[in-house]
């Protein structure tokens, strides 16, 4: 759906059965470079980008500028599933570009699903930023969506599905944006390392979620069978002509007036560290290889190397460490700092932290991301080129480093060109984080919006009451993370401690629309725990 005054999604049908004819888009390039991201057309309506200045790139060897989301099959070591991804892998392709250049990706959907992709962290136009029933209309099945937007700020950001569940499955990529000026620390090479939480196609029967991965039936959801709200309003698993109603028949599994499922607590022998999520996951993904079958990360002796830590999990923080290694922390949420030295980084859902690692100690060492409370393990392998040792570290090896030194936010110090106005907040929120995926006691879509005005300083109080952690994502907007020496860092995603922890946050409103604020962990998400910031003038 689409509120007053807000512009229609260029949205078309593709024309196709069971498909979508990547072979037609293809011949769409203006370039005959390989994964160039095509020019729009002339005319391309009131979501378009108002002043273009360059071109994003995928991968070679997909096709030219499109986000094929489709059912695919992936091999986890040994174990060969069946989910949904974007042009045939998991994660998806990387985009990469240079600041105030313009990403154009075209997403075409051969699921049997509605969908659409949100752009993690882009300080965007409000039209592409992928939220149904906020943003755009959901593109159903045999359909394509342009989304086309300038990113102006450097970073390390993520695109992801945004309707249900379907993070939870392989729907997501790393979007890449370089910088033109010096960076806080040089590096030689980098290495993106995505970590998500996996269970689709593994024969997870916990109750209230999915136990195999279901494609092409009608009127089933991508997983199984499993019910979930559907994206604010989507039908799930619908036809065309099913969903043009309004919004899907309750079922016992997202009736607004039931109480969702509790979080099951840390199971024996879990992980220690702080909840985050309650699901059971009996694999642990990082760039979509399981711990049994690493991706090796090579380095030579001497270099300066950038990761780019992403926690795309649905339900899971990670606590990561390199063996042998400290970390120097340079950004987090794409935003840069004054550089900390580490041991080990905390990442919950949806926040992401680049660091540097000098190769310093050579051999073959373990990049292990710990679930927090959970049981499981995922890792990549950090290999010198000059290693006198080629094998790979046992499975299960913890390095030391994880009990180790960690960075709060108030160490990390905001060193980018944004400045926060002096002046006091001109409105401020008090949001009190409960239990059962409330927000003040209201779960979305009959809670209130948090109404404001352009060029209004707002501020955030959060005050987390739950047992677990929930780390909260505000669309459209980066903000200032206060802390006690006033020079914190600047964000998109915050994780508010539990039993009574407080964060508060400060942005400008300078970006007109209706915005999301939301649990990044997508059980409560979709239980409800969002609010819509929705400007009044």
């Amino acid at each position: 759906m689409t509120g007053p005054g807000r512009p229609m999604p260029r949205r078309r049908f593709l024309g196709v059965a069971g498909g979508v004819g990547l072979g037609a888009l293809a011949g769409c390039a203006n370039d005959d470079r390989p994964g160039l991201i095509p020019a729009p057309p002339t005319t391309t309506g009131p979501t378009a980008d108002p002043s273009p200045t360059g071109i994003g790139l995928l991968q070679p060897g997909n096709a030219a500028g499109t986000l094929a989301a489709s059912p695919i099959e992936i091999d986890l070591a040994g174990t060969v599933v069946t989910t949904w991804g974007y042009n045939g892998a998991v994660p998806g392709p990387e985009i990469r570009l240079k600041r105030g250049e313009t990403v154009r990706a075209r997403l075409t959907n051969a699921l049997s699903d509605e969908t659409t992709i949100h752009w993690h962290g882009v300080n965007l136009v409000n039209a592409m930023d992928g939220v149904p029933g906020v943003t755009q209309e959901a593109v159903r099945p045999g359909e394509l969506f342009e989304y086309e937007f300038r990113v102006p700020d450097a970073g390390s950001f993520m695109y992801h599905a945004h309707v249900g569940h379907q993070l939870d499955l392989g729907l997501y990529g790393p979007l890449i944006v370089t910088s033109d000026v010096d960076e806080p620390v040089p590096y030689d090479r980098e290495y993106t390392v995505m970590i998500d939480d996996w269970r689709d196609g593994l024969g997870v029967t916990e109750p209230g979620v999915h136990s195999g991965h279901a494609t092409g039936s009608p009127g089933r959801g991508p997983a199984g069978g499993f019910d979930f709200l559907g994206g604010f309003g989507a039908n799930k698993g619908s036809s065309p002509s099913q969903a043009d109603s309004p919004s899907p028949s309750p079922t016992a599994d997202d009736d607004l007036e039931g109480e969702p499922e509790e979080d099951a607590p840390p199971p024996p022998g879990a992980n220690p560290g702080e909840r985050l999520g309650g699901k059971v996951y009996p694999m642990y993904l990082i760039n979509g290889r399981p711990a049994a079958d690493p991706q090796t990360l090579e380095v030579r002796s001497g270099e300066r190397v950038r990761l780019r830590l992403m926690n795309i999990g649905a339900d899971t923080g990670f606590l990561v460490a390199i063996a042998g290694h400290r970390m120097t922390i340079t950004h987090t949420d794409g935003m840069p700092i004054e550089p900390v030295e580490v041991e080990a980084v905390r990442l919950g859902m949806g926040e992401r932290y680049d660091v540097v690692v000098t190769a310093d100690n050579p051999g073959v060492w373990q990049l292990a991301a710990m679930p927090e409370a959970k049981k499981g393990f995922a890792r990549a392998v950090l290999r010198y080129t000059d290693a006198s040792a080629s094998t790979p570290p046992p499975v299960d090896e913890r390095p030391a480093e994880l009990s180790g030194r960690q960075a709060s936010y108030d160490e990390l110090h905001y060193a980018g060109e944004r400045t926060r106005p002096a002046t006091p907040p001109d409105r401020t929120f008090d949001l009190t984080l409960t239990s059962n995926s409330r927000i003040n006691g209201q779960r979305y879509p009959d809670a209130d919006p948090l109404e404001i005005d352009a060029g209004e300083l707002v501020r955030f109080r959060l005050t987390n009451t739950a047992d677990l952690a929930h780390p909260m994502h505000l669309h459209g907007h980066p903000f200032w993370v206060a802390t006690p020496s006033g020079r914190g860092p600047v964000k998109d995603t915050v994780l508010v401690p539990p039993h009574g922890g407080v964060v508060e946050f400060d942005f400008v409103a300078d970006n007109a629309g209706a915005w999301l604020f939301h649990c990044h962990n997508h059980y409560h998400m979709e239980n409800g725990m969002n609010r819509e910031v929705r400007y009044l003038t």
